[in-house]
């Protein structure tokens, strides 16, 4: 395969990671709780962010998204492997210079209640990134930038004043947009920034930040287990199972040509809105349960569900690896070549090991 042909064009990459892991110990029971084990929210996950883009993070809840979106940031200290932000090592920073770094990335929370201080006014929130990175001089220049921050998120600045409680769901995201806008922010990490709101207001964040990317040249990186959203908003999409990147790409390739059967269950999901066309089409329903993090399958860690699992799938670990037409494509499957990295057999998870023999599907 000359691969050549289908690689990306050079792209300035602001974010990126490289066999990133975020592994959380397991402790046993009695006096010293002795590690029994760890559960690998993030297990050896290699991405990039280009500059000024918006890259959709997209699986089910459990999959590692969120703590992935955090490990970029060192809100959680990663256990293996290295993130770098505009070339510079974040995992080897000291506290000093990580807060300098966290002035240039911003972070939106899943639950916009919780995530504000509710003994705090909108204008003591917004202001702190402020103070704290020296942003602003006086308290009348503080309260200005405060106005002007609002009015960015499309709220009134007379409501600076107010507490979290006098607003709305959409209206207090508003407001967790606006702080993390205050420290004037080159990277912005949305985790499930629409999952707590109305359908109705979850188009008007979506759209507000939309806006605010093109406006301010932001990179985004949205994390979401709704792929319409994901669709909606984002350059790329990537999609994660188990701790795991198995496919990533243009929008339109990942979401008019998915190449992983985890991607095309996914889509499968997303309702279509037509009665007569929701009706008749063909849903793809994957069984069994997701594996427990703690005891991820041998070789692909997807083949416990897969549809089309065949002979390689318990032996090889997938590697990502060029699919489709589009260029930048990546999928880790075996149906588009065996490519990757053998494991042992008696490291085999908690999960049964499939049939040998190859099925019709597996000859594409």
């Amino acid at each position: 395969m000359d691969l050549t042909k289908r690689a990306e064009p050079e792209r300035d990459v602001l974010v990126s990671a490289r066999g990133l892991e975020v592994h959380f110990p397991i402790r046993g029971s009695g006096f010293r709780r002795r590690p029994i084990g760890a559960v690998r929210a993030v297990d050896g996950v290699d991405l990039d962010v280009y500059r000024g883009e918006t890259l959709g993070l997209v699986g089910e809840s459990g999959c590692g998204k969120s703590t992935l979106g955090n490990a970029l940031l060192r809100l959680v200290p990663p256990t293996g492997g290295r993130v770098t932000f505009d070339g510079i090592d974040v995992t080897a920073l000291d506290r000093r210079r990580l807060r300098e770094l966290r002035r240039r990335a911003g972070m939106v929370f899943q639950d916009p209640f919780a995530s504000l201080d509710p003994r705090r006014t909108v204008a003591q929130t917004v202001s702190e990134p402020l103070e704290v990175h020296g942003l602003a001089g006086d308290r009348r220049e503080r309260a200005a930038r405060v106005g002007e921050l609002l009015e960015l998120v499309g709220l009134d600045p007379a409501v600076a004043g107010r507490y979290p409680h006098e607003f709305s769901g959409g209206q207090r995201q508003r407001v967790g947009i606006a702080r993390a806008l205050a420290g004037e922010p080159d990277f912005l990490v949305c985790d499930e920034a629409i999952a707590s709101l109305d359908v109705s207001v979850q188009a008007q964040v979506l759209n507000l930040l939309r806006r605010l990317q093109r406006q301010l040249g932001l990179t985004l990186l949205f994390v979401s287990h709704d792929l319409s959203a994901v669709r909606h908003i984002s350059d790329r999409i990537a999609v994660m199972y188990l701790g795991r990147i198995v496919e990533v790409g243009p929008a339109a390739a990942v979401a008019g040509d998915p190449q992983m059967p985890y991607t095309r269950a996914l889509l499968s999901a997303v309702p279509v809105p037509h009665p007569e066309l929701e009706r008749s089409r063909q849903r793809v329903v994957l069984g069994g349960d997701v594996p427990s993090p703690a005891a991820v399958p041998s070789g692909c860690r997807f083949r416990t569900r897969c549809p089309d699992v065949f002979e390689p799938c318990p032996d090889v670990d997938p590697a990502l690896q060029p699919v489709g037409s589009a260029p930048g494509h990546l999928a880790a499957c075996h149906l588009h070549g065996v490519v990757g990295t053998p494991v042992a057999a008696e490291a085999d998870g908690a999960a049964d090991r499939p049939p040998r023999a190859a099925t019709g599907s597996a000859a594409r």
